[in-house]
């Protein structure tokens, strides 16, 4: 029964402990790290769109004449703010 010595000594339960924790550390940090990467794996990055096409939907949807769609135009080339009309 005790061929190879008396069995494990003080160094053998130590390296046991620390390696059974590492382990379980290791096993829940992945699981943490599986979760958090499929939750945002559903997620999709909005785009929000730029002035000019807000602009241009605008435009589209009859909200604005051509007149001051164009004078808004301008006015975003410029990249001046427009001035209060009296």
């Amino acid at each position: 029964m005790w061929w190879y010595g008396p069995g494990m000594n003080g160094w053998g339960y130590g390296l046991m402990t620390v390696s059974m924790v590492l382990f379980w550390a290791l096993i829940i940090l992945g699981m943490v790290a599986l979760i958090r990467y499929l939750g945002r794996a559903g997620q999709v990055a909005t785009v929000r769109p730029t002035p000019q096409q807000l602009l241009n939907e605008r435009f589209a949807r009859g909200e604005i004449d051509e007149d001051e769609y164009r004078r808004r135009l301008d006015v975003m080339a410029a990249g001046t703010s427009p001035r209060a009309e009296p």
